[in-house]
């Protein structure tokens, strides 16, 4: 089709080049992309000192998602002038929606470094800068810039749920829930945030707050993913088993491969003795997700007592190098090395074992007992739009 329009083109009477120009242009308004590049193209053949065509060019390629040749367009027009400042703002969004996340910053600073505050475009830098971060998962330096983003935009939901995400995942647990609360305030309560405030109010040891948060998740929306999950692995580390099993099998109902919520139901049914229901979960789920350091553990004690010895110190060494301080993990082996004759090896692993129930233990006097001190409360602390036109 692009040869078809050029040559019809050049087929046409010699058209002087402001009306080529002025043709190229109007195709590109209009949407009209294929023939708007080959008008374009043919103008570039002479005016390839002008660094317009390749601008052009270069925005009528992102508009087709094709991201990797606007950059090279963009950089050729760049090249000729350096100094346009929208061909800089469309080669840091071509690189943006290409994911190549610290170049985008690399062009989006400088520009917004020129943007009086409190303007749109300094609001719309501000946030790409911020979201750029969060997609290099450096979220300590996400925060400033959407923080100062959401104090603009107070209505903005999506702007302070990333907000809310990076205080989680840098620990800044308070502010989490802070956040949460502006979120309430703006009557847009979701599944999504009642699961940032329990994961926050978890890290800090409230298990009542953390549950209660959980169930309002599963409550606003049964189907959003990991909601049952979190609420059944909380109720699974209190031990009511009966409960967090009902919630993993409610999350396989929504997600069959979701692999943490059939290894920790395995590991209820090996809490009551059922190890032949306990057995194909366990061996599914590690092949869909292998890191899952429980799996590994239960796989491991199921395989010892079925007298596979050699499976059950392969899947006890693998969880051991997924959790060293695990205690359990250290014990197991130390049995199982024990019944393997290895008395060494079973030696070795109860004395590891030993080790961190002492330094645990150390670790607990030296913060509640006399002198200690109590551990430090927690420290506080969009979319891209679219190319010029």
């Amino acid at each position: 089709m692009l040869l078809a329009v050029a040559a019809q083109c050049q087929g046409q009477s010699p058209t002087a080049p402001k009306d080529q120009r002025l043709q190229a242009l109007a195709l590109e308004q209009q949407g009209k992309n294929v023939e708007a590049e080959a008008a374009w193209r043919l103008y570039l053949q002479d005016h390839s000192s002008s660094p317009e065509p390749y601008a052009h060019l270069g925005l009528l390629e992102a508009r087709q998602e094709h991201y990797t040749e606007a950059v090279a367009l963009y950089r050729k027009a760049l090249a000729i002038n350096p100094a346009n400042s929208s061909v800089h703002l469309n080669l840091g969004l071509a690189l943006f929606k290409s994911g190549d996340m610290k170049q985008a910053i690399a062009e989006f600073q400088p520009l917004l470094a020129k943007q009086p505050t409190g303007t749109a475009e300094n609001q719309r830098l501000t946030i790409l800068v911020g979201m750029a971060y969060y997609g290099l998962a450096k979220y300590d330096e996400a925060i400033p810039y959407l923080k100062r983003a959401a104090a603009i935009d107070t209505q903005n939901l999506p702007l302070r749920m990333t907000l809310a995400h990076c205080y989680l995942w840098t620990k800044q647990y308070q502010y989490v829930l802070d956040t949460y609360h502006e979120i309430l305030m703006l009557g847009a309560e979701s599944a999504e945030s009642d699961l940032l405030a329990g994961e926050a109010l978890d890290a800090m040891k409230d298990n009542f707050g953390a549950i209660q948060q959980f169930r309002a998740a599963v409550k606003a929306d049964p189907k959003f993913p990991g909601a049952h999950f979190s609420l059944g692995y909380l109720l699974w580390t209190q031990k009511q088993f009966t409960e967090a099993a009902t919630e993993f099998q409610a999350e396989l109902a929504n997600d069959p491969e979701a692999a943490q919520a059939m290894a920790y139901l395995a590991d209820i049914d090996l809490q009551r003795q059922q190890s032949e229901a306990a057995l194909p979960l366990l061996e599914k789920a590690i092949r869909i997700d292998p890191s899952i350091e429980q799996a590994h553990l239960d796989l491991g004690v199921l395989y010892a007592d079925a007298g596979r010895s050699e499976d059950a110190l392969r899947e006890l060494k693998v969880a051991e190098s997924q959790a060293p301080e695990d205690v359990n993990i250290h014990w197991r082996l130390g049995r199982l090395y024990r019944t393997m004759g290895k008395t060494e090896e079973a030696k070795s692993e109860f004395e590891k074992a030993s080790q961190i129930n002492k330094k645990a233990n150390d670790d607990l006097i030296n913060r509640t007992g006399p002198g200690g001190k109590n551990p430090p409360p927690a420290t506080p602390s969009v979319a891209p739009a679219d190319e010029m036109k």
